[in-house]
């Protein structure tokens, strides 16, 4: 049974990351009417969904099962954490700068907010959101015994326990994992929006001011150096960096990590804001 506080933070973790983002779309776009923040909302969350979905993640997916892979990962797991960070970092601000020169004409700081909403919200929807509507689903199957008879079912026709071994995964990630999980998946995208408003807006304002380079290079090195600490720190609890830390201390690391961030950017959100409407 998925216990009635997993329950609760799936739920609360769905409300976060597939609802929340669109409430958070519509409030800001009626508040800032005439700013041209819809079009900023639309073009940033674009801009995510054809970098990371349509081009980036596919090509991970197809490299993934290249005979080896696994092996690769396993014995140079530093070298696999920076290529995932570079090629993150890449494609991010390649999306950012696109997205600050269709704006360029009539770029205004509401727009650069609005940019860094709409790319955080999609991600957040389409990474974690999808996934928590499966993961409450699964969970309510699970209590009502329906998912037991799925495996049955399953199981009967099976031929190679391969199909089996993934719903059995499926259901023992969500019984047997702490609530807290769930809680942290919601938490960090909560993070991850502040700290993608901070890039868009930082790279829509160097634009306006005409240093598109500065603004590309400086987000550039801040998504990598996000999505290269991370992974390594969680690496360090894993047998791939020695097992040196636990489980526990590594998610402790992490999410101090990432709240700092967050806060850092959101200190540059304020900022730049701050600036911008002085200059304006």
């Amino acid at each position: 049974m998925v216990s009635t506080a997993s329950m609760i933070a799936i739920i609360i973790t769905l409300l976060v990351t597939l609802i929340a983002p669109v409430v958070v779309w519509i409030i800001y776009g009626v508040k800032n009417k005439g700013k041209g923040v819809w079009k900023a909302l639309g073009l940033g969350a674009a801009g995510f969904v054809l970098l990371q979905m349509i081009i980036r993640m596919p090509i991970l997916n197809i490299v993934s099962l290249i005979p080896g892979f696994g092996t690769f990962v396993a014995e140079y797991y530093v070298i696999y954490c920076l290529i995932l960070a570079i090629t993150a970092a890449l494609f991010e601000v390649v999306a950012r700068f696109g997205v600050a020169k269709i704006l360029q004409k009539k770029i205004n700081y509401e727009q650069g907010v609005a940019a860094g909403l709409g790319h955080g919200g999609i991600e957040a929807i389409l990474i974690v959101g999808m996934t928590y509507i499966n993961n409450l689903l699964y969970a309510i199957m699970i209590n009502s015994g329906a998912f037991a008879q799925t495996i049955e079912a399953v199981a009967a026709t099976d031929t190679t326990g391969m199909a089996e071994a993934q719903l059995l995964a499926i259901q023992a990630s969500l019984v047997e994992a702490p609530s807290y999980l769930f809680y942290l998946a919601g938490y960090e995208r909560v993070l991850t929006v502040i700290f993608h408003t901070a890039m868009s807006l930082l790279v829509c304002y160097l634009v306006y001011k005409k240093k598109a380079v500065l603004g590309v290079s400086i987000a550039f090195v801040a998504h990598f150096l996000v999505d290269f600490i991370a992974p390594l720190i969680n690496g360090l609890a894993t047998p791939y960096l020695g097992s040196v830390i636990s489980e526990g201390t590594a998610y402790v690391i992490i999410y101090s990590f990432l709240t700092v961030v967050a806060v850092a950017s959101f200190v540059v959100i304020v900022m730049i804001g701050k600036k911008w409407k002085k200059e304006a």
